[in-house]
């Protein structure tokens, strides 16, 4: 497994390696040594699974504040993403900008979101299976949206805002400007 840093120094890329012969692969998509020799210390307590069957669906911008931030373990099962992480720690020299990954399946690459950061997919593939760990029990009081295509993100969505599939919640979602401080 292979930790690589991204744009955004927090947020990192982890590739699994894989075993392969005839009749098909193995690998290891988690090991706490080896982020922790990376320095990434975290005890992910939950396990979440989202389905998405059309392309084209949107989930995020996500996030949890204080005092239950979430930091999140990405990866595909099934299908492919269009990954993005926001910056939302306003002391950072990031802050508003965003990494943005293709994940998919068959690569089998995951990103890992650290706290202070909004979380989105848009579904590159129908039928679509995005597994993802947490450190934080999910809490609705302390759940918050981003809205996805904020243009101050300049986020290139590969979907546009008439054929993106989202929730009301997420339509409905405040603009970068209009969240107060909620990282450091």
């Amino acid at each position: 497994m292979e930790v690589r840093s991204t744009a955004i120094p927090a947020v990192k890329r982890i590739v699994p390696k894989r075993f392969g012969d005839d009749r098909g692969w193995f690998s290891e998509t988690y090991r706490v040594d080896v982020l922790a020799e990376a320095g990434l210390d975290i005890a992910f307590v939950q396990d979440n699974q989202s389905f998405s069957a059309p392309k084209g669906t949107v989930r995020g911008l996500h996030f949890q504040i204080h005092p239950v931030p979430q930091a999140k373990l990405v990866r595909v099962l099934q299908g492919a993403i269009f990954d993005v992480a926001v910056d939302l720690r306003r002391s950072s020299p990031t802050y508003g900008q965003h990494v943005a990954v293709r994940l998919d399946a068959e690569g089998g690459e995951q990103l890992l979101i650290p706290h202070g950061f909004a979380h989105g997919f848009c579904t590159l593939a129908p039928d679509t299976m995005v597994a993802y760990k947490v450190d934080a029990y999910y809490s609705p009081a302390h759940d918050r949206a981003l809205l996805w295509n904020d243009t101050a993100l300049g986020i290139a969505w590969p979907v546009s805002d008439e054929e993106a599939i989202l929730s009301a919640k997420d339509k409905a979602a405040p603009h970068l400007a209009e969240l107060p401080h909620l990282f450091d």
